[in-house]
């Protein structure tokens, strides 16, 4: 009998948990939608947005880190009861001052950086809470679970912020988010604290965070693990700026355009989040590397489809492959690390996750500047794939497996993702 899809809800603690996130996360991508059109507005500069982003996602990569070593030290239910409340007061601020018509771009500035600082404690938390609220047998399935959760507010946020600023402006799009901050911290004190799984939390001491770096640095899956996502986040992922090059310079579509290729990614994220749901165990670095390697190619397939048609319909099973890759590699972290250290492994997760996209999404787009908007996409692939086929020869060779065992044990893993 196949396990139950959605199974992991069936605990109280994270059922409250999903549902608070599923409201937030939506107003989390009204307000990404409304603060970019705001800093259009106030500026009506690229170069502008582009600084905003920066000093939001920034603070992540410097300190990351920190928020995983606070995740392995405190209690990480009361922890997000702190953050989200942080978060919340810092979109309200930005939605009055909105709406009341006296917001700056200084303004901006100051409150997307304070945005990305707690933000940079809040996601390792959040990442690391996920199995202390359904335990170890039902992390793979909660983790496929945040990740529908996730592409589902990917989805409703931008179009729900779109109506909103067309109907009241963008400020009511931050209260809005503000708003739905109360959902998270309804369910956080709505738990049960005797049903969680915590972890034993980590004496305060000297070293911690190197400690992490040591310990990931002598965990050879780990590694494999953090340079694939590393490579896949700075080149693989940058649909943004692919898909709005395809739709406008190819296809010579409009906003619409985009929004359509957009959507085909996210039905197919959304699928393969879904699917997710039905794994049971650690997935391993082969079935990683092998959903790796068919994200890799349908990316070079996208780019090259002649028709806007086309290319939709081929990033749906690109979008499907890509969930299919992070929701695997998250719970091959979480799964494979000591309790003691899962914030701080986690954390440098997330850095390797988002830190080469300041440095990815240039390149990608000087890529497809120079030599034309499908190479954009299609270099990405290309990148993803050359990591994988490297990853797989170091895996192998540290195996001590050769050519045909390669061949078997993938073609294996093939068949069972089919």
């Amino acid at each position: 009998m196949r396990p139950a899809m959605f199974r992991s809800l069936r605990v109280r603690n994270y059922r409250l948990y999903a549902s608070g996130q599923l409201v937030s996360l939506t107003g989390t991508w009204m307000q990404r939608v409304a603060q970019d059109w705001l800093v259009l507005e106030l500026t009506n500069s690229g170069t502008a947005l582009g600084i905003v982003t920066a000093l939001q996602f920034g603070p992540s990569i410097l300190l990351g880190m920190w928020g995983g070593v606070l995740a392995d030290r405190l209690d990480k239910r009361r922890m997000l009861f702190v953050t989200q409340s942080g978060l919340a007061v810092l979109a309200l601020v930005l939605g009055v001052l909105d709406v009341a018509g006296v917001v700056q771009y200084w303004q901006v500035l100051v409150l997307a950086t304070l945005l990305g600082v707690v933000a940079a404690i809040d996601v390792p938390v959040r990442q690391s809470f996920v199995i202390e609220m359904v335990g170890r047998e039902e992390l793979t399935n909660a983790v496929a679970i945040n990740s529908t959760i996730f592409n589902s507010g990917r989805i409703l946020g931008p179009a729900l912020a779109g109506l909103l600023i067309t109907a009241v402006g963008t400020g009511w799009a931050f209260v809005a988010n503000a708003a739905s901050s109360l959902a998270v911290l309804a369910g956080l004190l709505m738990m049960r604290p005797d049903e969680l799984f915590p972890a034993p939390h980590v004496v305060r001491g000297r070293g911690q965070l190197r400690e992490g770096l040591r310990y990931v640095r002598q965990r050879r899956d780990l590694v494999l693990t953090m340079v694939l996502i590393f490579v896949f986040g700075t080149f693989g992922l940058n649909f943004a700026i692919t898909c709005a090059l395809l739709a406008k310079q190819v296809f010579h579509k409009g906003a619409s355009g985009y929004g359509l290729l957009s959507t085909a990614l996210a039905v197919g994220a959304c699928a393969g989040a879904v699917l997710a749901t039905r794994r049971t165990r650690r997935p391993t670095a082969f079935f990683l590397l092998t959903m790796a390697a068919v994200f890799s190619v349908a990316e070079i397939a996208a780019g090259l489809m002649p028709s806007f048609v086309l290319t939709a319909i081929v990033l749906v099973p690109t979008g499907l492959a890509m969930l299919s890759v992070t929701t695997a590699a998250n719970s091959h972290v979480q799964l494979g690390v000591a309790p003691t250290m899962r914030g701080r492994v986690m954390a440098l997760y997330l850095i390797c996750f988002m830190g080469g996209t300041p440095f990815g999404a240039p390149v990608v787009g000087w890529v497809a500047g120079a030599a034309g908007p499908r190479w954009g996409m299609i270099g990405g692939g290309v990148a993803c794939l050359l990591s994988v086929l490297a990853l797989a020869g170091w895996a192998a060779r540290d195996r001590g497996l050769g050519v045909a065992e390669v061949r078997h044990l993938v073609g294996g893993r093939m068949r069972v993702a089919a």
